[in-house]
């Protein structure tokens, strides 16, 4: 264990820190599993509206470092291909 306060107190605030990133990536992936159930599902519309929902989540995530910004554009560049082939499809 620690034996400074400024140490705890880092202790403390890295565990708040990974409880909270935590929950935002497991919002990236149920958005993410939502969005290709949609796409899946032939429910267009609701992956348009989950499309929009997504990308948003995922650039908060990415400008606050949750998650890198090369992996951020890599999910909106493959379901955006997922959804343009879907719509071709259709």
């Amino acid at each position: 264990m620690a034996s400074h306060e400024s140490a705890v107190k880092a202790h403390r605030q890295s565990l708040k820190h990974r409880e909270h990133n935590r929950q935002f990536r497991a919002r990236l992936r149920n958005a993410l599993k939502a969005i290709r159930s949609a796409i899946d599902g032939n429910d267009l519309d609701g992956a348009k509206k989950a499309l929009r929902d997504t990308v948003s989540l995922i650039d908060r995530m990415a400008g606050k470092g949750i998650i890198h910004k090369n992996a951020a554009g890599r999910y909106k560049a493959r379901i955006a291909a997922r959804m343009a082939a879907k719509s071709k499809a259709a």
